[in-house]
This record gives structure tokens, C-alpha cells and sequence, in this order.
């Protein structure tokens, strides 16, 4: 069959789904209610199910009401007994896959269930999701002409107890569809190899003669593939290697850092970016127009949500509110039951709403990853505006960066310590340290407050990391890969403490 058929026929196929998206944009909340029902009835006979009496719940007041929130801490003990083959404990449907994740205060790392459901109706639907949005806003688009690099954190699947686990992005793959291999590459032997910095040249030598037309993966690991495409070939844009290339569908980090780096590699002005928003637990989000980064909130994917406010976050006074009663603006911690078994699990994102019309979202930070040790409530989205705003005055460019309180002592204020390693460091630290303490000053009334005068916060501390500091750091502590992210904000020192103490 001719490419460009090919590419004709995959974008009417993808294009079909729109009228099942049009109706939870016209009917969100009948639809997040009428999922959740369908949740429980098809739960009802499991031991929680029975536990809580799902049967006899026929609204989302009972619902609240009767089952408590809870985090990974809480379900692992069910969860582990669902790891060694033990049946309808949470969910119906025999779960064989687990998506290991970073850890938790009891467990090393978090096993999130995934079953057929969340495979087929979530992850899966929202990948097909993602390139009829982008099609139906792109209709020149010659996506299918060509195929997607795709870089996960693959590493090899274990089995144990007639049970799988491994990184989400190896369960994808081992799972993915006849089309989707076909449409991409790097081969999954090669996507699936465990040594990291083997499997990214090897990467670059299967992809570097291929027709790529888009890119998927992490911002950070995938600049890193993409500079060693560029020191492979000798080519100073990626589309001298790639001229098709016409879009990078990209999440799991902010892109804010990076924006300016990815533009100097692929140098063209109708050049697509398109964010998604996902995570072990569930597809959530996906930009929805072009040329904008806020995130329409998928309805349909057998994920019920709920969201806390986070000025009563983990105090006495929490409780989740329904999609239906969230404002603009505001922090919110995300609450999410699912098609996996999860009931009323915090996933630890913060989002904020920027449209109840339809519901669309920026992911704000987690609800651990920020820092308010003096009442500040520095979030992650404000230190990577502050940073954007600073490095564009100054013509600095990020690479990563990290952030950490500095406690009192005595009579010493405390104060806010920064590694940054920069791929174009300032001319002078000092002016770019007052303009990023005056640029978060305008971003967070609360911060601003605290340093008002040297109140209670003395002028942030930054350093300079030294080059590949933060690769070293994660290759040491067996990090590598796109499931591992860099903390960026936090309320102890213990990473910046290790950072330091490599930073020589």
C-alpha cells in the first residue's frame, strides 16, 4: 500500500474517536459520575468491594462518605498479595503486569496494579488519543509517512509468582499492537535493552536512516539522545538528519527548562510541541490545541477523579471535592480511582485548572516536591517560570537544577540553596541570582512575604553544578532512564546534600 494512503487512512481511523470525545466535553460530570458507578458495580464482589459494600452505593456522596483516601503506603500490603497471584482483591480481573515506581516511607518501590482494562481503555486509547488530537488540528500532518522515535525508561520485565513487573514504559511495549510497531522505532529488542547508555547509542545507530517524523519521550533524557544523534552525524540540526520531522509529543517533566534547547536543535517555526500527562497509575491528560500547554483532562478512561485543595492538603480539615466544584487557579492534590482497582488512591500531582469549559489543566508539582519549611509554598511551576523569565534576560541556558532549604540557626535566617548545572552559565552569578529572587518575588505573594526585608529568608544560595554532575548522580544511584527524574524542589536536604558532596 502507498505511504501517503497509509498516512490517509490512519488519520480518518484516529479522526472517528472525536464524537466519544465531544461528549464529555459537553457532558463531563454525567460522564465522571456515571464511570464511577460503573467502577463499582463492576468491582462489587471484590474484597474491598464486599469490605465497603459497593452494591449498595448509588452516588458520589456515599462514595466519599464511606471510603477512606488513602496512598501506596496503605494498599501495598493488598497489593503484594496481588503480586503473588492472589485474585479479586481490589479489582475483578486478574492482574498479571505491575508498573514499578520510585518509592514510598515503607517500600523501596511502589508496584502499581495494571490490568487489561487500563491497558486497553486508558493507556492504550490515550496513545491513539494523542495523534487524533493532534491530527485533527494538523490536517496538512504527514505523521504516518514516517515513523515515531519513542525512548521510555525500558528496562527488562521480571517475573515472579506467575505476576510481571517492570518499568510502565517495558509493559507498553511488551504489550503494544501490531500498528504501533510497525509505526515505530527504535525496535522494541533495542527499546527494551537494560544498559542505558548501551541502548541510547544503540538507539541512535537503528534511528539515524529511518524517516522520523515524531519524537516521544521525557524532555531531559531525550535531549540527551537527541545531542548524541547531532554528535553521530556531525549535523547541527536534527532536520538535516530528519527532514520530516514535524512534532515532539513529550511529558513527564515540565518542558519549561528545555523549551529554548530543543529549539536551537530543530530550527523551524511551524515545529510542533504537544504535552501529555501520564504516569504509572493512569493516562490523565493531553494537550489538546496547538501551540498551547494546557492539558484537556480526559473523562473516559475509566479514571474518576477527585482533587483536595492545597491549603488543606494533610491537615484535619481535608477533603476531596468532585470534578464539579473545582475553581480556577488553585492548587489541588489529584485523587484518583481507576480501572486498575485503585479506590480513592492520591497519586501525589498537583494540578491547577486554567478552563471549566471544557476542563483543562497545567500540572502544578507534587505534593511532596515543593518547599515550605518558613510558610513560602514554593511550587515547581514557580521556580521554572522564575528560571525561564531569568534565563532569557541573562542568555543562560538550564540543563537541571535542584533546590533545598538552608534551616535556621541561632539568630540566622534561613534561605533557599539552588544547584543548577548550566549548559550556558551567566557572565555574572550575582545579577542572575538578584533578578531570579525579584522573579519568584512576583510569582508568589508568600515568598515574597518571607523575604521582605530579610524577614525570615535571606537571598537564595546558588552554585554551579559541574558538567554531567546530575547524570552522575542518577547513574550512581542506578537512576538511568526516562522513568527517573531529577527532585526538584524539596523540604530536606538529603539530595542536595549528596549533589554537593559530588560537586567537585
Amino acid at each position: 500500500m502507498p505511504i501517503p494512503l497509509v498516512n490517509s487512512i490512519a488519520s480518518w481511523f484516529l479522526k472517528k474517536r472525536f464524537h466519544q470525545i465531544d461528549l464529555f466535553l459537553k457532558y463531563p460530570n454525567e460522564v465522571q459520575n456515571e464511570l464511577l458507578l460503573s467502577l463499582l458495580d463492576f468491582a462489587k464482589n471484590t474484597e474491598f468491594g464486599k469490605t465497603y459494600d459497593f452494591a449498595s452505593i448509588k452516588d458520589y456522596k456515599t462514595f466519599a462518605e464511606r471510603i477512606p483516601i488513602n496512598n501506596y503506603d496503605v494498599w501495598q500490603d493488598d497489593i503484594e498479595r496481588a503480586r503473588s497471584g492472589e485474585n479479586n482483591i481490589f479489582w475483578p480481573t486478574p492482574i498479571k503486569w505491575f508498573a514499578k515506581s520510585s518509592g514510598t516511607t515503607r517500600a523501596k518501590s511502589k508496584f502499581i496494579p495494571v490490568s487489561p482494562e487500563s491497558l486497553e481503555d486508558c493507556h492504550y486509547a490515550a496513545s491513539k488519543d494523542l495523534l487524533c488530537m493532534y491530527l485533527n488540528n494538523n490536517e496538512d500532518s504527514q505523521l504516518f509517512t514516517g515513523k515515531s522515535l519513542r525512548l521510555g525508561g525500558s528496562k527488562e520485565l521480571y517475573k515472579e509468582n506467575g505476576t510481571i513487573y517492570g518499568d510502565l514504559s517495558a509493559i507498553l511495549i511488551d504489550n503494544m499492537p501490531f500498528w504501533a510497531e510497525f509505526s515505530s522505532t527504535p525496535s522494541s529488542k533495542v527499546s527494551l535493552m537494560s544498559d542505558w547508555e548501551y541502548k541510547m547509542q544503540a538507539i541512535v545507530d537503528e534511528t539515524i536512516n529511518e524517516n522520523v517524523t515524531s519524537l516521544a519521550g521525557v524532555p531531559s533524557w531525550m535531549l540527551v539522545l537527541l545531542n548524541n544523534v547531532l554528535e553521530t552525524t556531525g549535523k547541527k540540526s536534527l532536520l538535516d538528519v530528519w527532514p520530516n520531522l514535524e512534532v515532539y509529543f513529550h511529558g513527564g517533566v515540565s518542558f519549561t527548562p528545555y523549551v529554548d534547547q530543543y529549539k536551537k536543535i530543530l530550527p523551524k517555526n511551524n515545529f510542533k510541541y504537544y504535552e501529555i500527562y501520564n504516569a504509572s497509575e493512569g493516562f490523565f491528560a493531553i494537550q489538546d490545541q496547538n501551540n498551547s500547554s494546557e492539558l484537556l483532562l480526559m473523562l473516559d478512561y475509566g479514571i474518576f477523579y477527585e482533587f483536595i485543595p492545597m491549603d488543606i492538603y494533610a491537615s484535619s480539615k481535608e477533603k476531596a471535592i468532585p470534578l464539579s466544584e473545582v475553581k480556577l487557579n488553585q492548587n489541588y492534590a489529584v485523587i484518583i480511582t481507576t480501572n486498575a482497582g485503585l479506590w480513592r488512591y492520591k497519586i501525589g500531582d498537583t494540578v491547577r485548572f486554567t478552563s471549566l469549559n471544557p476542563y483543562r489543566i497545567k500540572v502544578s508539582g507534587r505534593t511532596k516536591h515543593h518547599i515550605n519549611v518558613f510558610g513560602e509554598e514554593l511550587i515547581i511551576e514557580n521556580a521554572e517560570d522564575a528560571l525561564k523569565k531569568v534565563c532569557k534576560r541573562t542568555k543562560a541556558e538550564i540543563v537541571d537544577y535542584t533546590a533545598a532549604p538552608i534551616f535556621m540557626k541561632g539568630r540566622e535566617k534561613g534561605a533557599h540553596e539552588w544547584l543548577i548545572e548550566f549548559k550556558t552559565p551567566p557572565k555574572d552569578l550575582n545579577y542572575f541570582n538578584e533578578l531570579f529572587d525579584n522573579a519568584l518575588k512576583a510569582l508568589n505573594s508568600d515568598y515574597e512575604a518571607k523575604r521582605y526585608n530579610n524577614l525570615t529568608l535571606n537571598k537564595p544560595k546558588i552554585h554551579i553544578a559541574r558538567e554531567r554532575l546530575f547524570y552522575d548522580w542518577l547513574k550512581q544511584n542506578n537512576k538511568l532512564g526516562g522513568q527517573h527524574k531529577i527532585p526538584r524542589l524539596s523540604n530536606t536536604r538529603d539530595y542536595m546534600d549528596d549533589l554537593l558532596s559530588l560537586n567537585s
